[in-house]
């Protein structure tokens, strides 16, 4: 028997049929196509944060509920008494167990359409039907669109990414509390880019019996330690804190997170310069008759049509690593930019400038 045939005989058909997430290398290239701080730490405060792992015990297992770090977690996001949180491997593995949570009841995943691509490569991975529901032509909620469907679909989880990836969309919060009470199942905001709209849903957990809440310490500047966070009434967090595999956050990300939790305020800082550049760029783009959505987040798009290949190619043999979307039927003639250091944002507006 050939390991083809052995593989169609054992494994689920959604998996075969699904392709993995793609991430494009970017060495020796300016990445501005992942949406990643691109600040290092001070010198001083790296060091402090060396000598901080110097003894970590990497022969013991780690904390399985660091209770200090995730009392720390809660202030730095602000959430209401009685809300509880649980850690993930990022927060594509939070969203992973919250999938596979709902997995049994065969009821469909839904989010707007685009948004972040990992809802639905989960959802359909875990053979669960995805509804995506399109955003208008200046890629806005329809709100009544999404209401219609999830009467019509009533749908186990809708992922609601706020601000929305790829866009940079921030969705009314009158229209997020809308779906919330018309949904049947669980809804999930995702604010992966809070550290740049600055606008939270967190205070609202405990005000609706379906409302969790997901956060992530990436965009912020940590990226590299891989670490989500899911809050939600502390009955949810109980029941879905099952499905955690023990150990998931390993003892230099949690010492790690601790320490840089102590020191947020150069985290802050850095935002504050990504925010202000973000601003730079969207009035640049716009300089170079481009149409470029505004943007909650640290990233824009921009639209070029028949020319994404073209300048995407054209910026990456320039040293310049963007974002070019080949699998969205709706943006084929797309591209997207990260916020980088202000002398990354020049080179790419002057590379991409030489293309136009």
């Amino acid at each position: 028997m050939s390991s083809r045939t052995l593989m169609a005989a054992l494994l689920r058909p959604e998996l075969l049929a699904s392709k993995a997430y793609a991430v494009a290398p970017g060495t020796g290239l300016i990445k501005l196509d992942a949406m990643e701080n691109p600040y290092g730490l001070p010198d001083p405060l790296h060091q402090a944060w060396l000598e901080n792992l110097a003894h970590a015990p990497l022969n013991r297992y780690p904390d399985p509920h660091p209770e200090s770090l995730i009392a720390a977690l809660k202030t730095h996001i602000g959430l209401p008494v009685g809300i509880e949180l649980m850690l993930g491997n990022g927060s594509d593995e939070l969203i992973q167990i919250l999938v596979t949570a709902v997995a049994g009841t065969g009821r469909p995943i839904m989010a707007v359409d685009p948004s972040f691509v990992m809802y639905r490569l989960l959802a359909e991975q875990l053979g669960l039907p995805f509804v995506g529901v399109p955003l208008d032509a200046e890629f806005q909620m329809d709100l009544p669109a999404m209401l219609r469907a999830i009467t019509a679909h009533q749908p186990a989880i809708i992922f609601l990414d706020w601000p929305n990836n790829p866009s940079g969309s921030l969705f009314p919060e009158a229209a997020l509390e809308a779906i919330i009470q018309a949904a049947p199942g669980l809804v999930v905001v995702d604010e992966a880019y809070h550290a740049f709209s600055q606008t939270t849903f967190a205070g609202r957990l405990g005000q609706y019996p379906n409302l969790l809440l997901l956060r992530t310490l990436s965009k912020e500047g940590l990226a590299g330690l891989r670490l989500g966070m899911l809050a939600g009434p502390s009955e949810w967090i109980q029941e879905l804190d099952k499905l955690r595999l023990p150990y998931n956050i390993d003892i230099l990300t949690q010492r790690s997170a601790t320490f840089f939790l102590q020191h947020s305020t150069v985290l802050d800082d850095q935002a504050e310069i990504l925010r202000a550049e973000r601003e730079r760029l969207f009035q640049a783009l716009t300089a170079l008759h481009l149409t470029v959505w505004p943007s909650a987040a640290n990233f824009l798009l921009f639209h070029v049509p028949g020319k994404a290949t073209a300048i995407h190619t054209g910026l990456k043999n320039g040293g310049v690593l963007i974002k070019a979307f080949t699998g969205h039927p709706r943006l084929g003639d797309y591209l997207r930019v990260s916020v980088g250091k202000p002398a990354e944002n020049s080179r790419f507006l002057s590379v991409l400038e030489s293309l136009l």
